[in-house]
């Protein structure tokens, strides 16, 4: 029986394996398939307080499990495939392992929706961002496109204006699905220009960078290319809790509901980062949560 189990080995789920580590609860951290979670796939992150040069986002996560591992934490590569609740706390199936453990922390965070183009796998963090608060600084006076019409890409193509006076929003509909009071402070901003039934089918770059893309209209399927120095998919994001259907409370858009302290609808189940939060999104946020959470956890079996 562990005392603590992490599913997620991005930085909420590495810092509260520090902290539940440091309090002697031995964690096991079952990393997922994707080790290091988004920050693993990106390139410099400006906004983590400590790095005034910046720092590589795989370099930033190693050292994140490096850290997590000096006080001794352990580390299972692989995916969860069942969850549920027992006497004692949590049963998990583990590539078709069982491991119980008295308290479960889940730091699974959200994936990012993207095209799936081919060439957009090549071009990730070189110039295809889902981030305009951790990105925009790089494409300062350069032109962009954002891409959605939802309130998420209204907000990202507000924020890029703050760097640069070319942004395009790209739309495939013809109308937004935005709320009115996001439409209303997109049309008063006279930078914003708006590409009306268009679709990314290709990007196109010299292999280090994006430097145009190949546009679909999804009325008549003409192509047309438009040069850019990057690309910002604002289209949604997908918190990764399909294995916890039925086992604990999802929101609407299957986030995992948690309450301010981070207790979720299951005794002994905490939650941390993007998994439970649809609003922020960032590394700052997701390791404060993974502090809350392992504190929480730790008071919990405390009182037990």
């Amino acid at each position: 029986m562990e005392k603590v189990v992490i599913i997620g080995s991005g930085v909420a789920g590495l810092t509260a394996a520090i902290y539940a580590a440091r309090a002697e609860l031995k964690p096991l951290i079952i990393s997922g398939m994707e080790e290091g979670g988004q920050l693993a796939t990106t390139t410099e992150v400006e906004n983590f307080p400590g790095f005034p040069a910046g720092v590589m986002g795989p370099e930033f996560m190693a050292n994140c499990k490096k850290q997590a591992e000096r006080f001794g934490t352990r580390f299972i590569y692989g995916a969860v495939e069942k969850v549920e609740k027992i006497k004692e706390g949590v049963k998990l199936i583990v590539n078709s392992q069982e491991i119980k453990a008295e308290v479960l922390i889940i730091a699974t965070g959200a994936s990012a929706r993207w095209l799936n183009l081919p060439s957009e796998q090549k071009y990730k963090g070189r110039g295809i961002s889902s981030c305009a608060t951790c990105d925009a600084a790089f494409y300062k006076s350069k032109e962009v496109l954002v891409i959605g019409g939802g309130d998420a890409a209204m907000e990202e193509a507000l924020f890029m204006t703050r760097f640069t006076d070319k942004v395009t929003l790209v739309h495939r509909g013809s109308e937004f699905r935005a709320s009115k009071i996001m439409q209303e402070r997109l049309k008063k901003n006279k930078i914003i220009k708006i590409m009306w039934n268009k679709e990314i089918v290709e990007y196109l770059g010299d292999g280090r960078k994006i430097n145009a893309v190949k546009l679909k209209d999804t009325k008549n399927n003409s192509i047309e290319e438009k040069k850019c120095d990057g690309v910002f998919l604002a289209i949604g994001h997908v918190p990764n809790t399909s294995f916890l259907k039925g086992f604990v409370d999802l929101d609407e858009k299957c986030y995992l509901k948690a309450d301010r302290f981070m207790h979720t609808s299951v005794e002994g189940v905490f939650a941390a980062g993007d998994v439970q939060d649809y609003r922020y999104r960032q590394a700052i946020s997701a390791a404060g949560t993974g502090c809350m959470a392992a504190m929480e956890a730790e008071k919990y079996l405390g009182e037990k």
